[in-house]
């Protein structure tokens, strides 16, 4: 980071352009005087989470042994050029899901994975559960930015009533909770998440978009003559990051266009705009990157994103598993099976693998976004056939700035409640807080000592 005598407020540089145009954070931002303690702190302010449903395909997914990590697993081995910045954790169990009176263990692995809390059986609309970690960060990092929290997956949240044994929809569809009745619901399609970030509005109806895009093009063509007067007066490294940035946005208002004419040909006219991609690991890729976006423009510094949500059924031809995901989770310990629900894992961490990628390329401060960002990855069952929620397969990856050191596989005690590390994650986030669900503790050992 440059310190420079120039300091541009983000809200004069927001009026200037005359629009609301999210914008990277900017060294030109930076007071001269306190730019050096800034980055020095460099403390880590972005949080997310990655879930994946079913439970794992255990046997692909731990180290044969305990300490560091010569090789990753096969279910993470995607992650093998970031296996410094990997920290699979074991022993973590969610006895809160088991104390949930009746409802399908689905239902309970979403549902407690956040707050470790039992929640309340209902079909109806009078939902009880907790509120979820993620949301406890939020609500202390959200004073700095636009958004308190992303909410995305890649299934559709549209499920309604009963979902598991009794359960409401509410308690599969998310693992976010703002309030014990407020579940947060994920966001699937792309351009909502973008609209949501940027404030566009927008059509099915192809003669009502086309009007819109003559009457306004672009955000960016909105701007850009404002924007190239900003880049005339800030530093060389701003002007690349700027650069970046628009290159960027650019690249994902194009994707999404192209993903809405190929998805709304036969749609009936309606005002939600659609730009689900068909295939699913362009569908993550393109969430990944508005996720990347979200967090380089500082709109938000929490998020939570369901690979698919519990129970899901969906099966993944396009790698050669053509079972249902759900029935293929009850595989009874065959290999065959075993082995089948392993590519879907792997795949399902593969589009995790993109984005830390992506976040280990963009710089940020003296190091990149991977390093002042952490995240969690896992899933409330363990073994699919057994639906246990004990020793749960966990892995924090990045937070390099919160202490978090990678590179290691590391266990706790039997009945080490999860909670637990949700209490030190929230420490390691600046939010203290002395007890969460059903916690005991914090964890040792996430940094290495």
């Amino acid at each position: 980071m440059f310190i420079t005598k120039m300091h541009l407020s983000r809200r004069k540089v927001l009026r200037g352009l005359g629009a609301t145009l999210a914008l990277p954070l900017l060294d030109s931002m930076v007071p001269a005087l306190t730019a050096q303690s800034r980055t020095a702190a460099a403390p880590v302010t972005r949080f997310g989470v990655f879930y994946v449903p079913n439970g794992m395909s255990m046997p692909y997914w731990y180290p044969k042994t305990e300490g560091p990590l010569d090789a990753l697993p096969p279910t993470l081995r995607s992650l093998d050029a970031f296996k410094d910045r990997v920290l699979i954790c074991g022993g973590l169990d969610d006895e809160s899901a088991n104390l949930v009176k009746g409802g399908g263990d689905h239902a309970r692995s979403a549902g407690t994975f956040l707050t470790c809390v039992p929640y309340k059986i209902t079909s109806g609309a009078d939902v009880s559960n907790a509120v979820s970690m993620d949301q406890i960060a939020a609500r202390e990092l959200s004073k700095e930015t636009q958004l308190a929290s992303l909410e995305l997956g890649i299934e559709s949240n549209a499920m309604l009533g009963n979902c598991d044994g009794g359960a409401s929809c509410a308690y599969t569809n998310t693992i976010a909770w703002r309030t014990p009745t407020t579940p947060l619901p994920i966001e699937n399609d792309p351009r909502a998440v973008f609209e949501r970030m940027f404030g566009t509005t927008g059509s099915t109806d192809p003669a009502a978009r086309l009007e819109r895009m003559r009457r306004d093009r672009s955000i960016l063509d909105l701007v850009g003559a404002e924007l190239s007067g900003l880049e005339r007066v800030v530093g060389p490294g701003d002007q690349v990051k700027l650069e970046e940035y628009l290159d960027a946005v650019r690249d994902i208002e194009r994707r999404i266009t192209m993903a809405e004419e190929q998805n709304t040909r036969e749609l009936p006219v309606v005002d939600q705009p659609v730009g689900v991609p068909n295939d699913y690991a362009e569908h993550a890729k393109l969430m990944m990157d508005l996720l990347a976006l979200a967090y380089q423009t500082d709109l938000t510094r929490i998020s939570t994103f369901m690979l698919a949500r519990e129970v899901s059924g969906r099966a993944y031809p396009e790698i050669g598993v053509s079972d249902s995901h759900h029935p293929l989770s009850h595989h009874q310990d065959e290999s065959a099976k075993l082995e089948r629900l392993h590519q879907i894992n792997e795949y399902h961490l593969q589009q995790f693998a993109y984005l830390v990628a992506k976040l280990d390329a963009l710089p940020d401060g003296d190091g990149t976004m991977l390093d002042s960002t952490l995240f969690l990855y896992g899933t409330g069952i363990s073994d699919s056939n057994t639906h246990f929620h004990d020793d749960l397969p966990i892995a924090l990856v990045g937070g390099k700035n919160a202490g978090v050191k990678g590179g290691r596989y590391i266990r706790y005690a039997e009945d080490t409640p999860l909670a637990n590390l949700h209490v030190t994650i929230l420490e390691k986030l600046g939010v203290p807080v002395e007890a969460f669900g059903d916690s005991s503790g914090r964890l040792d050992r996430l940094t290495g000592v």
